[in-house]
């Protein structure tokens, strides 16, 4: 019987009678089994009382798990006294992640597995602070603050409510939060990174934007804003979306020729956390499948010309636009902009407890 017990046990089964019994598994969802992978991870790499967690939307690329990895290291050195992880809030993006598309299998869990991590028995962090690694403060970072007020409320009733009561919540803002003083900064540090290529043609950075449905707290404002700081420190610098209508390639192009700007070379940059598939294909691919010659593009109904990167868009708009006018770098690989993300963690670090009803959203 002892042989038998043994045996049930090493195969997970819930029940294990006499030789004629059937056994029954143990089937446990996935949620479950995500929840005990963070769980163990946690405990397992706990150093300090205070923790940080940074949340990004994801991507399957290699690039942006090095600057996902070096964000993290960064983190860690500036932030001693706390542990830091990092998530994905793109279901999309930890599906794709974990099959391995494009590189080698990787598990990315999202935020509330890490909140609730935190809150488990033998950890129950003193502080947590969630950081937010989105570029505008829009539909994504939306969701950032859902997790935060969720887990502040118990919404699964399956934490410890005196805890709850007791722990420390503090939220960083996204990069581009503040319409005057991050636009401004990030204008600047851009500039002092680019000014030379912006000195011998038009430096073009795509950010992702969100459609007019889904332009949460109005924040595709924040492109035009930084066009506009950009452009007093030089002309050539413009500012276009995946995305936003009123603000896509061809919006960039006629802003371009409006100001005279009707040949030369064209850089294009992602304005974006991390260089992955939009930087990769709707930046910087090769597709032009909407060009024919002798009739030119098709723009749909937007104004926007689809199934063409910016680089063959401005290429045959007669622009030099190549391969080598290509600045592959997601703003996390840069340093000085990944400093403003960390220094909004400084600020909530040093700021007030999160007031979860009225998080921290634009006015």
């Amino acid at each position: 019987m002892i042989a038998m017990m043994a045996v049930c046990t090493m195969l997970g089964f819930t029940a294990c009678g006499d030789d004629n019994d059937e056994p029954t598994p143990v089937v446990e969802n996935n949620y479950t089994i995500y929840q005990k992978a963070v769980n163990q991870t946690v405990k397992s790499q706990k150093k300090n009382n205070k923790v940080i967690l940074l949340v990004a939307f994801g991507s399957t690329w290699e690039q942006a798990y090095d600057a996902f990895d070096a964000t993290v290291a960064a983190y860690k050195q500036a932030f001693p006294g706390y542990d830091v992880f990092l998530s994905f809030s793109s279901a999309i993006c930890i599906n794709r992640a974990a099959a391995g598309e494009n590189v080698d299998p990787r598990n990315f869990y999202a935020p509330p597995f890490w909140l609730t991590a935190f809150a488990q028995d033998g950890v129950k962090y003193s502080e947590i602070v969630v950081q937010s690694l989105q570029v505008i403060p829009g539909e994504e970072y939306s969701r950032v603050v859902n997790y935060i007020k969720d887990f502040a409320n118990n919404s699964n009733g399956d934490l410890d409510d005196n805890y709850l009561a007791n722990v420390t919540l503090k939220l960083g803002v996204p990069l581009l939060q503040d319409a005057d003083s991050d636009v401004k900064t990030v204008a600047t540090e851009l500039d002092k990174l680019y000014k030379n290529l912006a000195a011998e043609g038009v430096v073009a950075f795509m950010g992702h934007g969100n459609p007019d449905a889904y332009d949460t707290y109005k924040a595709n404002i924040r492109y035009t804003q930084l066009e506009e700081a950009l452009q007093e420190l030089n002309g050539n610098y413009f500012v276009g979306t995946v995305d936003m209508i009123g603000n896509f390639k061809t919006n960039v192009l006629t802003r371009m020729q409006t100001a005279g700007i009707t040949s030369g070379k064209v850089y294009c940059h992602p304005l974006m956390s991390i260089d992955g598939d939009h930087g990769h294909n709707d930046m910087a691919g090769d597709d032009d499948d909407n060009w024919e010659e002798g009739k030119g593009f098709t723009y749909n109904d937007e104004g926007e010309v689809e199934d063409t990167s910016w680089k063959m868009f401005f290429h045959h708009m007669g622009y030099e636009c190549n391969n080598s006018t290509m600045i592959e770098k997601g703003l996390l690989e840069l340093p000085t902009i990944r400093q403003v993300w960390m220094n909004h963690t400084k600020d909530a670090i040093n700021g007030e407890p999160l007031d979860f009803y009225h998080s921290k959203n634009p006015e």
